[in-house]
């Protein structure tokens, strides 16, 4: 086995020593690693160019270069003993008005691919500004840049207390560094409280319409009320839409003209509550209790229920004169001594549901699925023409 010993083009400083084995590919990808740069050439003591393995003798001295032209080391050691203040492998950094000393391998080696290490892998390639004292001038925030310079020290993100982790984040993406970026956005992730999808509770509710003026309306699109005790509360007017309401007790609440569409109603208590003119499109109340319920506003403005679920509800002696319940569905329900005057119920599924006592006087059933409905006792006769579609 050969072993062959590695410097940087143009050094012959912090050199590795490496085995020799497999192509020339291999050997380059050993240099990357070992002096953290992207080797793509080798030259011998002389500045020959090394394009085959074989020709590499053990105990070899080789220079890796990136793709630049050799560079003799003893040249570059006379150049750096006649220039004072040349380009050593100690640097200093004016970071916002703060000096940084460090290595050129501490910015180079750990994330090689950063803006950093482009900077500074080479001298005056991005022609780095320098102060009097010939520190690198570099105009961002000193307390955000040395967590970053910690980091690539020693790998390790350690950022003291009083510290903005989110100003830190901003340094690592200006700077390029996507590893410690990912760290970071965990890190902020992870420091965040867990959501609370708590349901708002009757206290909290009261506190909003107390808050709210009369004449606004109060906002309660999407919140989460499952459970909670709304009865007897004034609800008029308030937007419900796709809102949790299911298990909620709203017995005797009025929810006049308020916009429950989309909601879940499920299991719901909503016995004796005044829904005059409220707006349930597609709604789900499934197994919810509006026994006694008002639907029915004087002034001629329609509850509207178009497309709610209503499987198994219990509405009985609900007043709903001109209800829209247009394509609900109302299997298993029982809607005992309801008056359904002029109520719409075309392809309404109405399958087992128990219509006793209810008046239908020109109620519209088209096309309304009627198998097993029970219509006993019946206030008005229920004439063909009402359900032929």
């Amino acid at each position: 086995m050969r072993r062959v010993t590695l410097f940087v083009n143009g050094t012959s400083k912090n050199g590795k020593v490496v085995a020799v084995y497999g192509t020339l590919s291999d050997l380059l990808s050993v240099a990357s690693n070992k002096l953290g740069i992207k080797a793509s050439c080798l030259y011998n003591g002389k500045g020959g160019l090394i394009d085959d393995i074989t020709l590499i003798r053990d105990d070899d001295v080789l220079y890796v270069s990136e793709g630049d032209p050799f560079i003799d080391p003893q040249n570059e050691v006379k150049l750096t003993s006649e220039q004072p203040g040349a380009h050593t492998d100690w640097l200093t950094l004016n970071i916002g008005g703060r000096l940084f000393t460090t290595t050129r391998s501490t910015l180079v080696s750990k994330e090689p691919e950063s803006m950093l290490a482009h900077m500074f892998r080479e001298k005056d390639v991005w022609g780095n500004k320098q102060d009097e004292h010939g520190a690198y001038l570099i105009d961002r925030s000193p307390e955000y840049f040395e967590p970053i310079l910690n980091y690539l020290r020693h790998g390790q993100l350690i950022i003291n207390e009083g510290i903005n982790i989110r100003g830190v984040l901003e340094e690592a993406r200006f700077f390029g560094i996507e590893q410690l970026a990912e760290q970071l956005e965990v890190a902020i992730k992870n420091s965040q409280p867990p959501e609370d999808h708590s349901p708002i509770s009757r206290k909290e509710l009261v506190r909003f319409l107390l808050a709210t003026p009369t004449k606004s309306e109060l906002r309660c699109q999407g919140l989460n009320f499952s459970g909670a005790d709304l009865s007897r509360l004034d609800l008029r007017y308030i937007n419900f839409k796709m809102a949790n309401l299911s298990r909620c007790n709203l017995a005797h609440a009025n929810l006049c003209c308020s916009n429950l569409e989309r909601a879940d109603l499920s299991g719901a208590n909503l016995d004796g509550a005044n829904l005059q003119g409220v707006k349930m499109l597609c709604s789900n109340a499934e197994g919810a209790s509006l026994k006694g319920c008002n639907f029915e506003d004087p002034s001629g403005l329609k509850a509207n229920l178009e497309g709610a679920n209503l499987k198994g509800v219990d509405m009985e002696g609900s007043q709903m004169t001109g209800i829209n319940l247009r394509v609900a569905t109302l299997k298993n329900a029982k809607l005992k001594n309801c008056n359904l005057r002029g109520a719409t119920l075309a392809g309404t599924d109405l399958e087992n549901c128990d219509l006793s006592g209810c008046d239908l006087q020109e109620a519209n059933l088209r096309g309304s699925n009627v198998k097993g409905a029970i219509f006993e006792e019946m206030l008005t006769p229920l004439h063909m023409s009402q359900s032929v579609r």
